[in-house]
C-alpha cells in the first residue's frame, strides 16, 4: 500500500492535548489575534477535566469579591507558606496568585464561559491563612445543544461514576438524588433529570444538560470556536520540529496520513501528564503502586506524550515534588468485556457509616480527609514490601443512603455488585470479615471502638469531623457531628480500595510564563507547558480542591498571553520567544 504524502498546515500557536488548560492557552492566545490549532490525541475532546468536579482554586476571585468575601493578598500567600514549606518560594506561585482572578474575569467577560462560586467550599487543611470559602469557582451549567455537532467530540462524563452518562453535580442537585426516596420535592427533581437526559440520549445520543468538568469544558470549546481556534482529533504528535533551535511547530499522525504543522509562535503542551506511563510510575510514584499497581481514574491516553516530546528537545522533567501523583482511592469495576474501571471515591468515605480498614482490619486515617491525604495516609500506613490496600466498609443503612463506591444507594439492587465480586456482604461483621480476607476480631474491635465514640460525635483516634472540610464532606442533618455514625446495621458490605490517583504532579520544569526550560534553567525557545504537563506549582502537595484546574487554566491565560505579546500582570515584559 503507498504511503499518504505528508500535508502541511500553518498556524501561529498549536496547542497539544484539549483539557481546560490547554484550551484556555487557545482561546486566550485566539482572542488576542492569533491562528490557533489545537491537536487532540483522542477521538473526542476535554482530557481528564471533562470527567473533573469543574473546581479551580482561585484565591481572591470576582465572585468571591461580589459576595463581600475580600482577602487581603496576603492571605493566600499565607497558608501556601503554611502547606508548602520551602516550596512557596517558587516564583510561579506569584503569577498563578497575581493572575488567577484576572483570569477569571477575562473568561467571564470575552468568552462563553460563566461562572458559580465556590464561597461555601473550605481549604482541605486548617493551618494559618487557611479559609472556609471564597477561593473557588466552577463553570455554570451549560445545555450542550450550543456546541451543535461539535457536541458529539466531547468527552462525555465518566460512565462508572455518572448516572446512565448523565452528570450529577454537587451540592443541591446531588442533594436531591440522595433524598430522592426520602422527599417528594426531591424525588420530583430526580425524575425530572432523569426523563430530560432519557430523552436526550433518544434525540442526541447523550446528555445536553452539562455539568461540573463537562461543563467547563464544553464552555471552553464554545469560546474557542467562536474566536476561530482549529479543533482537530484523534491527531496524536509524534514529533517536535526546531528551526534552527526553537520548537517550531510539530509533527502528526491524523486518520488522513502525517500533517506537518509549522507554528509560528510556538507549541504549547498539555497531554495530561503520565498518571498511565508505566515507566515513568515506576521511576517517579512506586510506593503509590508503580507501573503494575497504580489505577489511575485518568483516561488511559494520557501516557506522558508531552513529557517524552519535550525532554527530547532539551526539556527536564521534575519529578522530585512532595508527591509526583494526585493521589486518590480507587476501586476496581469489572466489565462486561472483561476489562476493569477505575473508580474514583471521593464523596461517600465522609459519610456516616462508613469506615476505612487495613487488611489487618485497622482504621488508620479520618475516612472524611481530602482523597489525596487518604491515600498518602494509607500508604504511610502499609508495611514496606507490601502493596497499598484497605478497605471501605459500610452497614446496610449507609450503602443504601450513600452508596459505596460503584454500588449505587437504594432503590438501584446491588445484585450485579455482589455476583461480580465488586462488592463483598456479610449478614454480620464476622462474615464480612472471611470475605475480605480480614482478621474477624480485629474488624470488630475496630467498630465497636469506633462506633462507640461515633455515637457521641467523637473520634478521638483521627478526629474525624472537627475540621470545616469534613464537616462539608459529611451530612449536615447528622448529629452531633455531620461525619460520624456507628456501623450498627446489618448486613454489612465492603469494597476494596487500591492506589490510584486523578493525575499526576511531576512534570515539566517551567518558568513563570509557562515556558519550559532546560537543565540550565533557560527557556527552552518556542516552547511552553500547562496543566499536568507543567510541574505543579504546589511542589507536589494538596492544599485544597481545584489546585490542579486553577493553575492549570491560569497558566494556560499567560501563556496565551505571552505567545499575543501581551503584559502579564507582576511580570517585566519580555520579547515573545
Amino acid at each position: 500500500m503507498e504511503a499518504s504524502p505528508e500535508r502541511a498546515l500553518a498556524c501561529d500557536v498549536l496547542v497539544v492535548g484539549s483539557g481546560a488548560a490547554g484550551l484556555a492557552a487557545a482561546v486566550t492566545a485566539a482572542h488576542f489575534g492569533l491562528r490557533v490549532v489545537v491537536a487532540e490525541k483522542e477521538p473526542v475532546f476535554g482530557g481528564t477535566s471533562a470527567w473533573s468536579g469543574g473546581w479551580l482554586w482561585i484565591p481572591r476571585n470576582p465572585l468571591a469579591r461580589a459576595a463581600g468575601i475580600v482577602e487581603p493578598p496576603e492571605a493566600p500567600r499565607t497558608y501556601l507558606r503554611s502547606e508548602l514549606g520551602n516550596r512557596a518560594s517558587d516564583p510561579r506561585l506569584a503569577a498563578f496568585l497575581e493572575n488567577g482572578p484576572e483570569m477569571v474575569s477575562f473568561f467571564a467577560e470575552h468568552t462563553a464561559m460563566r461562572w458559580i462560586d465556590g464561597n461555601a467550599v473550605p481549604d482541605f487543611h486548617e493551618t494559618e491563612g487557611a479559609a472556609r470559602g471564597g477561593r473557588s469557582v466552577s463553570a455554570l451549567p451549560y445545555d450542550g445543544r450550543g456546541l451543535g455537532g461539535w457536541a458529539a467530540k466531547l468527552r462525555p462524563p465518566l460512565d462508572v461514576v455518572s448516572l446512565w452518562g448523565m452528570g450529577i453535580a454537587g451540592g443541591a442537585d446531588m442533594r436531591h438524588f440522595f433524598d430522592a426516596t426520602r422527599k417528594p420535592r426531591s424525588a420530583l427533581y430526580a425524575a425530572r433529570r432523569i426523563a430530560r437526559h432519557l430523552r436526550d440520549l433518544l434525540l442526541h445520543r447523550r446528555g445536553t444538560r452539562l455539568v461540573n468538568g463537562n461543563a467547563l469544558v464544553a464552555r471552553l470549546m464554545r469560546s474557542a470556536l467562536d474566536k476561530g481556534v482549529t479543533l482537530i482529533d484523534s491527531a496524536p504528535v509524534t514529533q517536535l520540529l526546531r528551526d534552527d533551535g526553537r520548537v517550531s511547530g510539530a509533527r502528526l499522525a491524523t486518520p488522513d496520513g502525517p500533517l506537518v504543522l509549522t507554528a509560528e509562535r510556538g507549541v504549547v503542551l498539555a497531554t495530561g501528564g503520565f498518571p498511565h506511563d508505566p515507566a515513568r510510575l515506576d521511576a517517579l510514584a512506586p510506593q503509590a503502586g508503580g507501573g503494575a499497581g497504580h489505577f489511575s481514574a485518568a483516561p488511559r491516553a494520557n501516557t506522558g506524550d508531552g513529557m517524552r516530546l519535550a525532554e527530547a528537545v532539551g526539556a527536564e522533567v521534575d519529578g522530585t515534588l512532595a508527591s509526583n501523583v494526585a493521589l486518590a482511592p480507587v476501586s476496581l469495576v469489572p466489565r462486561a468485556d472483561g476489562s476493569v474501571a477505575h473508580f474514583p471515591h471521593l464523596i461517600e468515605r465522609a459519610k456516616p457509616g462508613i469506615i476505612a480498614v487495613t487488611p489487618e482490619g485497622r482504621r488508620f486515617v479520618s475516612e472524611a480527609d481530602s482523597y489525596h491525604d487518604f491515600m498518602a495516609a494509607l500508604i504511610a500506613a502499609t508495611p514496606q514490601g507490601k502493596a497499598p490496600e484497605c478497605w471501605l466498609v459500610a452497614d446496610h443503612r449507609a450503602q443504601r443512603r450513600w452508596g459505596l463506591g460503584w454500588s449505587k444507594p437504594f432503590p438501584f439492587p446491588l445484585g450485579g455488585a455482589i455476583r461480580s465480586g465488586y462488592l463483598k456482604r456479610g449478614w454480620t461483621l464476622d462474615e464480612l470479615a472471611a470475605a475480605c480476607g480480614i482478621p474477624a476480631a480485629a474488624l470488630a474491635e475496630s467498630v465497636a471502638r469506633f462506633n462507640s465514640h461515633a455515637a457521641r460525635g467523637e473520634d478521638p483516634e483521627f478526629h474525624r469531623g472537627e475540621s470545616a472540610y469534613n464537616r462539608v464532606q459529611g451530612d449536615a442533618r447528622n448529629g452531633p457531628n455531620p461525619s460520624l455514625a456507628p456501623l450498627a446495621t446489618g448486613p454489612f458490605y465492603a469494597v476494596r480500595i487500591v492506589p490510584g490517583s486523578l493525575g499526576t504532579f511531576a512534570g515539566l520544569r517551567t518558568d513563570a510564563r509557562a515556558r519550559v526550560v532546560d537543565r540550565q534553567s533557560h527557556p527552552v525557545p518556542g516552547l511552553f507547558a500547562v496543566g499536568n504537563d507543567m510541574a505543579s506549582v504546589m511542589g507536589g502537595h494538596y492544599p485544597s480542591g481545584g489546585i490542579t484546574l486553577g493553575p492549570g487554566m491560569t497558566f494556560g491565560y499567560i501563556a496565551g498571553r505571552v505567545l499575543a505579546g501581551q503584559p502579564v500582570t507582576g511580570l517585566s515584559q519580555e520579547e515573545t520567544p
